[in-house]
């Protein structure tokens, strides 16, 4: 069964059991899937639905850091609530020190030497750690990037 089809079948699940949070979360998701799907003029495969479905949460992420500096903790809650429904579909993260790894890989690989380079590592580490099949946070690698070459 595919990740949408789960999703689905999850939505009708919490539909039966009342969760309000959950059937909320689940529709607007699917919804963004439809939406994807009639940009795209096909049906979405499982690699596009996890990178649809990592964009919900890095704008539920942006979201509650913008409500937590607005001193709205109530609607930051939410958001977070809304974020931990949807990073259960979502493969497993990569840890820091995988990150740190690729980025020293990263580094060796293309004799980078000061912050100027950055590019250039950020590309290799991204691509090195994106075939792993993790889920990567761009702004965790390019931090670590930043320590790793002094910037």
């Amino acid at each position: 069964m595919g990740l949408e089809e789960t999703l689905t079948k999850d939505l009708t699940a919490a539909m039966k059991a009342r969760d309000a949070v959950r059937t909320s979360v689940l529709r607007m998701a699917k919804a963004a899937l439809k939406n994807r799907e009639i940009e795209k003029g096909a049906a979405l495969d499982d690699a596009e639905v996890v990178k649809a479905l990592q964009g919900l949460v890095k704008q539920r992420e942006d979201s509650a850091e913008q409500y937590a500096r607005a001193a709205r903790p109530e609607l930051a809650e939410k958001e977070r609530a809304e974020i931990t429904v949807l990073q259960g579909y979502l493969p497993a993260g990569v840890s820091a020190a995988e990150i740190e790894a690729a980025v020293a890989q990263a580094v060796e690989a293309t004799g980078a030497a000061s912050p100027k380079d950055m590019g250039k590592v950020m590309k290799a580490a991204m691509a090195a750690l994106a075939a792993s099949g993790k889920v990567v946070d761009g702004k965790l690698v390019n931090a670590a990037a930043r320590k790793k070459l002094g910037g």
